[in-house]
């Protein structure tokens, strides 16, 4: 009996079969303030393909949609779209912009009348905003380009929206009377939490790990963390610094600084036990922090070079200048690019691949 033949030398996978490997192994998972993607790579013949923990940015202008001056405060991808929100603009409703590819950019209305929006986020089939004053402080959106208004449970200075656990987090930077409002529902009604913070200028929210982690700019206990779907929190002391955004990836929580002393970085594990890196990063005046494809991407809004990229979040290199020296304001990962925006400047939307 002949006993059958295996082939234990299989030809090399096809570009198709490459591309849904890719797709399988890079799991993303949208965390409200970026996008964090974990890649493994996969080895054909005498190719492979890698995140880009060992690469170099090069950042490529673009021109941002719509008023050349609107002031860009924040941007996310989800669903196959890049959505960014603006603060200020001259033409009044104009104040959201979309782009499938990051690079070419459609403007869209917003709710009249205009708001300061502040953050946007995206979770359980919505985006959704937060505007820190105007007479509508909340918008949520199916598909990134029809808004709908939504009511806040008090007029606070919203700064910073977060998904996760089917729940909406946003903390705000001057409350009322209570810094946090959730949404279980899909982002269509809200409450404020329980326990409301004691301390105000929250700036941005995040989540992983079954934990809602927030950051202020001044007092003594700048993060606050919740376990309950941001329905009570507890304070935790670190560095003191204006830590103005945090994000998670490769295993841990990172936050940058705008100002303060000379190290304005730092990590968790657990987003309670905070520590610096050894060697500081440059002194500037950093604003937004994300994780994608194996790399930590913040970007400043003043200081000589505005971008910075990390693999692991303690050692952090500036190897390229930014495009321009605009005041960038929010970046994010998503469809294998990074893009960051701007405040000010001329071209207010920058992208970046891996070489």
């Amino acid at each position: 009996m002949s006993l059958p033949i295996f082939n234990c030398n299989p030809p090399p996978l096809d570009d198709t079969t490459l591309n849904i490997a890719r797709s399988i192994l890079s799991v993303t998972t949208n965390l409200g303030s970026g996008t964090t993607t974990t890649d493994t790579p996969i080895e054909n013949g005498t190719t492979t393909v890698s995140n880009c923990s060992s690469s170099t940015l090069n950042w490529i202008p673009r021109n941002a949609a719509g008023d050349p001056n609107n002031e860009w405060s924040s941007v996310t991808f989800a669903n196959g779209l890049f959505v960014a929100v603006a603060n200020n603009s001259t033409v009044g409703a104009d104040r959201i912009m979309t782009s499938s590819d990051g690079e070419t950019w459609t403007a869209r209305s917003s709710p009249n009348p205009p708001s300061v929006w502040l953050s946007v986020t995206y979770g359980s089939g919505k985006f959704v905003a937060v505007a820190s004053s105007g007479n509508d402080r909340i918008m949520a959106s199916n598909d990134g380009i029809s808004w709908g208004i939504r009511t806040a449970p008090e007029n606070s200075q919203w700064s910073s929206v977060a998904f996760g656990n089917n729940t909406f987090v946003a903390v705000a930077n001057n409350a009322a009377t209570n810094g946090v409002m959730r949404s279980i529902d899909g982002g269509d009604n809200w409450s404020s939490a329980t326990t409301a913070p004691t301390i105000s200028n929250w700036q941005s929210v995040t989540y992983r790990n079954g934990k809602f982690v927030a950051m202020t700019t001044i007092g003594s206990n700048q993060v606050m963390t919740s376990t309950d779907n941001g329905n009570n929190w507890i304070y935790h002391s670190v560095p003191i610094n204006a830590w103005i955004s945090v994000t998670y990836g490769n295993g841990k929580f990172v936050a940058v600084a705008n100002s303060g002393g000379a190290n304005r970085v730092m990590t968790s594990p657990d987003g309670e036990t905070w520590t610096s890196p050894v060697t500081a990063p440059p002194a500037n005046g950093w604003t937004s922090v994300t994780y994608g494809n194996g790399l930590f991407v913040a970007v400043a809004s003043s200081g000589t070079n505005r971008v910075m990229t990390s693999p692991d979040g303690e050692t952090w290199t500036s190897p390229v200048t930014a495009p321009e020296a605009n005041g960038w304001t929010s970046v994010t990962y998503g469809n294998g690019l990074f893009v960051a925006v701007a405040s000010s400047g001329t071209s207010r939307v920058m992208t970046a691949t891996c070489p």
